[in-house]
């Protein structure tokens, strides 16, 4: 993790949720309050595995990228740089 402050606390180690990353995770839950908001932070060279959110009612997810950089790639696109500031709207499945 790079010297910079981060806008929000790196959090625990994600261990209830290392089955789906290769490298290390940290959870932040922010809020559970209307909607679920959590910061994760990823070591370097993190990955986090295919997956799906199934929702029966609302559902989906956003991303934000709120500090460093990395990837995101939905099945069958190319990978896109994520860097701070963009946003990715994930539709529930």
């Amino acid at each position: 993790m790079d010297k910079e402050k981060m806008l929000f606390a790196r959090g625990e180690y994600n261990k209830a949720y290392e089955q789906y990353f290769i490298g290390k995770s940290y959870l932040n839950i922010l809020s559970k309050e209307q909607v679920f908001v959590a910061n994760v932070t990823f070591e370097p060279a993190c990955r986090n595995n295919w997956h799906i959110h199934n929702a029966d009612e609302g559902g989906g997810q956003i991303l934000i990228c709120t500090h460093g950089e990395g990837w995101y790639q939905e099945w069958g696109q190319p990978a896109r740089s994520l860097t701070v500031g963009d946003v990715v709207n994930i539709p529930a499945v």
